[in-house]
Order: C-alpha cells, then sequence, then structure tokens
C-alpha cells in the first residue's frame, strides 16, 4: 500500500489500481480501474486505533484497555499485529461502552462477546443477560430519582432559608406549608435523621 496524500491511498496490483478518499469515509467507495474500465464497488474502511478511538471520542487508550482485556476478538489484526478496525466494529464498540455504563463487569462483558462470537445457540443465553441488566439499571435509576427529589428538596429548604434569612422559617413550617412535592421527603428525612430540626 502507498500512502500519496492525506486523503488518497493507491493500492492494488498488476493493472487493478484502488483509489480511496479517506476524508469521505460515508461515501465509501472504491474506485476501481481494472484495464481502462472504471468501476465503484462499496468497502469499508479501515481504521488504526488512534482514527477509531476519534470516532467514538474516547482516547486511544481506551480501546487498548479492551484489547487487553479480551474484549475485541472481533476486530482483525495486520500481518504485524496491528489492530485494523472496520466500520461493522464501530457498533460492537459502541455496546462495549453501553454495558460498561450500565455497570457490567468486564468478565460479564467478555462473556457477551464469546457468546455473540459462538452465533445464534446463544441468543437466549444474550438476552437473559441483557435482562438481567435491564433490572438493574431500572433499580439504580429508581434510586437516584429518590436521591434527586431530596437534593430538590434541599435546595428549596435553602432558598426559603435565604429568603428569610435564617433556616428556621422553613424548618418551623407545618407540612402543609411546604410545596406538595417536597412533603414526603421532609418527613422520611426527619423521622429517620433529623427528628427535630434541619441543618
Amino acid at each position: 500500500m502507498k500512502h500519496t496524500s492525506k486523503s488518497e491511498v493507491y493500492f492494488g496490483r498488476a493493472e487493478t489500481i484502488y483509489l480511496i478518499d479517506q476524508e469521505a469515509q460515508s461515501a465509501a467507495f472504491l474506485e476501481v480501474n481494472v484495464k481502462g474500465f472504471l468501476k465503484k464497488r462499496r468497502f469499508q474502511m479501515i481504521y488504526t486505533v488512534g482514527e477509531m478511538a476519534q470516532k467514538l471520542g474516547v482516547p486511544a487508550s481506551t480501546l487498548r484497555y479492551y484489547d487487553k482485556e479480551g474484549l475485541l476478538p472481533f476486530v482483525e489484526r495486520s500481518s504485524g499485529g496491528i489492530r485494523m478496525f472496520r466500520e461493522n466494529d464501530f457498533e460492537w464498540l459502541q455496546v462495549i461502552r453501553c454495558m460498561k455504563k450500565a455497570g457490567m463487569s468486564i468478565k460479564d462483558i467478555r462473556q457477551y462477546i464469546e457468546l455473540s462470537m459462538q452465533g445464534d445457540d446463544t441468543i437466549d443465553t444474550r438476552l437473559e443477560m441483557f435482562r438481567h441488566q435491564r433490572e438493574v439499571l431500572t433499580q439504580q435509576i429508581q434510586q437516584l430519582q429518590h436521591t434527586l427529589e431530596t437534593v430538590e428538596y434541599k435546595c428549596w429548604f435553602y432558598e426559603a432559608a435565604k429568603a428569610a434569612g435564617t433556616v428556621d422559617v422553613p424548618s418551623a413550617m407545618t407540612d402543609a406549608d411546604v410545596p406538595e412535592q417536597f412533603r414526603a421527603i421532609r418527613q422520611e428525612l426527619r423521622g429517620q435523621k433529623m427528628p427535630n430540626s434541619e441543618r
């Protein structure tokens, strides 16, 4: 392969010459000149670790970490051992990122990838893995929602205290004086942690 410029790469042998416009990756066509006849063929761009990392918006070290942990068996290597990412690897990498954000362990992600590589016989197992993670996420979202409600209540409390010049005013309010959306949180906080006053 011979790199002739930033945007063009020529490679091939004999009378077949391939021209890749690396800056038009969305088009992703090969112009093939075979004995004077120009043809266009669909192809997949090949990306280096750095290029794919840029496409994903992550540091290159992230992809190297995935590789070290055995999460990239689907990515081909060059004869020199360099990882060569293709366009269809992008979805795989996005799924890996999603699973990490969802709290799935590296071990479980690796298992999922191995199951995927085995084919359709593992569909049921993979489905159960995602159903389980959905339940985990649902519980986390519920917990975070409750935490957010508590923070919102405390924002209201200190806004009221700032307006009055003292925390004594919102502390002394009856439940009826507190906005309805904060009453349950206030009662919970007072019943479990601070029965006499706000701090």
